[in-house]
């Protein structure tokens, strides 16, 4: 049987030979480097992300649910190899030790954590150059009597991909949907969308129900729901405000409806974009590399438990609501005397062409986009000790191109996401308002309870 240290000997030697090929000695006399001396490597890696959630398409691949979960599993075996090097907090899974006769460059190991998990999770997309691109610079430091190692960034990666093997992500069961009022089902741009999602073990939540939201509206009952006065004041708001044309919406409110979408593949989706702000955020600030470990790793695992939180809510509860354009559409079988049927209704919502209308294909309650919003704004402003966002955020969604916005503070950020869904016609503002709820419990659960 293959002894501890022999395994680790193993891995170095795997690693050893790929940062010799690939980095280190040979690639540092190139003349045209991709980084610079001293590059951040969690940031670095994090814009690898980013361009993997680019070119993940179809579906469940490019969920953000399925997205969330690859950025938190990166972003953790980041800090916990860079944990084990220099004490930033309590480890995530663990700390890995050093074995004699190697130098362990954290660089290095940083690069290989992160390398090994993306290979896992991006499986059809080949990163070898942004490793060799990463290791350009030669490790800090002789070699040992055996060389150089990349152990400690194996085991720290190895170490997540073991612990997620098994966490409820690859559940296929079919979904069946509902025609019953007030019930999703598909609209037209693809069955429901990793319906199983709340089902996954969360990182950081005891379950994906922890912070299950009540019912839409607080009602029991699809029925009650739907012949409420609250329904018919929130199918009147949207109706309005997100169809496509004849809106009352402004030109303001639809910069914000583009500006926080990016749901369409080829973008960096809504996770993605608040890695990216969050990024942009570090550079101004001049967080060091150290800091950024601890962030990104908090503000991962916290997105990773809000896909699953949201979708837990949208699937596993008795109401799987509808999206607008079915509501909207079909209300003239929803019970309720005060909403009138507009069989042409589409929402803003639109793809690349400019033409074909879509709401997302899963259930509207609650916002995933709010979610996301909410556990971003909650683990910075709790990060920072301080709600102040004197940053100007960027987009990279197609129908918002040089659209920029200024939200003063991280709150009204993640609310300004949210209420953005009802202009772009795709949910109802208590998605947006249950959604901020649930993620500001989740932020406030990871900042205050993981690598303190």
């Amino acid at each position: 049987m293959t002894s501890r240290l022999s395994r680790r000997r193993l891995l170095t030697t795997a690693g050893a030979t790929l940062v010799a090929v690939g980095g280190a000695t040979t690639l540092a006399r190139t003349p045209a480097l991709a980084v610079e001396p001293g590059f951040d490597k969690v940031l670095y890696w994090n814009r690898i992300l980013l361009n993997a959630y680019r070119g993940a398409v179809g579906n469940p691949a490019a969920s953000p649910t399925v997205l969330s979960r690859a950025g938190a599993m990166m972003h953790l075996a980041i800090y916990d190899a860079y944990n084990s090097f220099s004490s930033l907090g309590a480890p995530y899974l663990g700390r890995y030790s050093r074995i004699p006769n190697f130098n362990y460059d954290r660089n290095q190991n940083v690069n290989w954590a992160a390398y090994r998990v993306l290979k896992a999770v991006f499986p059809t997309r080949n990163f070898d150059q942004a490793l060799a691109d990463s290791n350009v610079f030669p490790p800090i430091g002789e070699p040992g009597p055996e060389g150089y190692s990349t152990s400690i960034g194996e085991d720290a990666a190895v170490a997540i991909l073991n612990n997620r093997a098994n966490d409820g992500s690859t559940n296929t069961t079919p979904y069946t949907p509902s025609t019953a009022p007030g019930q999703w089902r598909p609209t037209g741009s693809g069955d429901a969308k990793t319906p199983n999602w709340g089902l996954v073990r969360p990182f950081s939540l005891t379950s994906g129900a922890q912070f299950r939201p009540p019912l839409p509206g607080g009602f029991a009952t699809v029925t009650a729901m739907l012949q409420s006065a609250a329904y018919k004041a929130q199918f009147d708001e949207v109706r309005d405000l997100g169809r496509d044309v004849g809106s009352t919406r402004t030109t303001e409110q639809t910069n914000i409806a583009f500006f926080w979408a990016n749901d369409l593949d080829g973008t960096y989706k809504p996770p993605g974009q608040h890695f990216h702000h969050t990024a942009q955020i570090s550079q101004t600030r001049k967080l060091s590399e150290g800091q950024n470990a601890k962030l990104f790793a908090l503000l991962a695992m916290g997105m990773a438990d809000a896909g699953i939180a949201a979708w837990d809510a949208k699937y596993q509860t008795a109401i799987d609501l509808w999206r607008p354009e079915t509501g909207i559409r079909e209300a003239a079988g929803d019970g309720n005397p005060n909403t009138a049927p507009i069989s042409t209704w589409k929402p803003l919502s639109v793809m690349r062409d400019n033409v074909t209308r879509f709401s997302p294909n899963f259930p509207a309650y609650i916002s995933g986009h709010a979610t996301f919003g909410a556990v971003w704004a909650g683990i910075l402003r709790r990060y920072f000790n301080s709600d102040s966002l004197p940053e100007v955020l960027t987009t990279e969604d197609p129908h918002a191109v040089g659209v920029t916005r200024a939200p003063g503070t991280f709150t009204a950020a993640a609310r300004e996401d949210g209420r953005s869904r009802i202009y772009l016609g795709v949910h109802w503002q208590w998605d947006a308002d249950q959604g901020y709820n649930t993620g500001e419990a989740i932020a406030n659960q990871v900042f205050n309870s993981r690598l303190r």
